[in-house]
């Protein structure tokens, strides 16, 4: 069993990821691999789980409740009522294929700093490409 912790769970796609306490690669969460009732998922939340090589990486299996010292679930609190933000309605967001990203990506550094050089344009949306992987808002 691996401990970690949920970095994010998208409920209406069914998936996530978790990242491991011992570091490394951020691990697939799917829906179908947890133990807990999927209202307990949340960034933040405490796990065990099971690694495994899936087709595009590692993947959780058996997800569970992390346990304390003296082997009990630690139950996580319930979640704050959401403040009233209208802006916030739809916090979810679209996963982009490699060649939209790098479009949209092109486009927003073209329009803010025009005198970018083809160079440093790839440089910085390299750099973006490993944030926006992390955080599961690029395919692949």
């Amino acid at each position: 069993m691996v401990a970690g912790r949920v970095v994010r769970f998208d409920g209406v796609r069914g998936y996530g990821f978790i990242a491991p306490d011992h570091g490394g690669e951020d691990v697939f969460l799917h829906v179908n691999d947890v133990e807990i009732p999927e209202s307990y998922l949340r960034s933040g939340l405490a796990v065990e789980f099971e690694v495994e090589n899936g087709d595009r990486g590692l993947k959780a299996s058996g997800v569970r409740l992390a346990e304390d010292e003296a082997g009990n679930p630690i139950t996580p609190p319930l979640p704050a009522a959401p403040a009233h933000r209208p802006e916030a309605a739809d916090s979810l967001c679209d996963v982009l294929g490699q060649d939209e990203y790098h479009r949209e990506v092109t486009e927003a550094l073209l329009s803010a700093a025009p005198s970018l050089t083809g160079a440093q344009i790839l440089q910085i949306r390299a750099g973006l490409a490993g944030v926006a992987r992390k955080h599961g808002w690029l395919e692949g």
